[in-house]
């Protein structure tokens, strides 16, 4: 095989990868603490975020840490509130009310060009 045809390949193949991972379900866990104004605005602020740049790409569950102590354990959640981003790999975790735009979509992997218009 030639090198360049070679190059060829492996360029179609990351393409490939690329489409696939652009069209991925981001799976997402907010842990919050009861009915604060910080995890009022952590929730507003993911789903805002998540309709803008994953519109129907997403799927998050928000956890009461009060209600479910238990469910911090899992992903050593010791701050609230926390977004745990556990699909597509690798795991990620920010920590905060979610207002800081730049770093959640640094820490989703989110590309802007990946918006889908």
């Amino acid at each position: 095989m030639s090198e360049e045809s070679q190059q060829d390949r492996i360029i179609k193949q990351i393409e490939e990868a690329a489409a696939k991972r652009s069209k991925e379900v981001v799976v997402l866990r907010l842990y919050i603490t009861g009915a604060t104004p910080k995890s009022a605005r952590a929730i507003a602020n993911i789903k805002r975020i998540c309709d803008e740049y994953l519109p129907g790409r997403y799927q998050l569950e928000v956890i009461d840490i009060y209600q479910k102590p238990e469910a911090t354990r899992a992903e050593d959640v010791v701050v609230a509130p926390t977004l745990v981003k556990s699909f597509p790999l690798p795991l990620k975790r920010l920590i905060g009310d979610l207002s800081d735009l730049e770093h959640v979509l640094k820490g989703l992997d989110i590309r802007i060009e990946e918006k889908e218009e």
